[in-house]
């Protein structure tokens, strides 16, 4: 079992950055490809990024590559989602997730454990 739970979130303005966070705790942190997804309300959940276990592969949504980074710290099981230059289409609840498998993928169905997810709100 993994437990994740995020931090971060908020209410910004067009243009402004936050720093997501996920702590995990439970199973071996290390092994396992995390991602971060988002919804909208009234939408599907979708993929914003993912990142290998040891950190080596990246991988982003097109809207996310040169506006977010994501990046992890083994030692401290967490895993960060940089968001730069906000925009309010990028209003949503922000969920971190974990796989089994060290590999990343930008597939929902891909990742086992979720966390309850981090509002952020971003006025024009």
């Amino acid at each position: 079992q993994v437990q994740l739970v995020e931090s971060g979130g908020g209410l910004v303005q067009a243009g402004d950055s936050l720093r997501l966070s996920c702590a995990a705790s439970g199973r071996t942190f290390s092994g396992s490809a995390m991602g971060w997804f988002r919804q909208a309300p009234g939408k599907e959940r979708e993929f914003v990024a993912t990142i290998s276990s040891l950190s080596r592969f990246t991988e982003y949504a097109d809207y996310a590559k040169g506006r977010f980074t994501i990046s992890r710290d083994n030692a401290k099981n967490t895993v960060y989602l940089q968001t730069n230059r906000l925009k309010p289409d990028d209003t949503a609840v922000y969920y971190c997730a974990a796989r089994t498998s060290a590999v990343i993928s930008s597939i929902k169905g891909a990742y086992i454990y979720w966390g309850q997810g981090t509002q952020v709100t971003v006025s024009s």
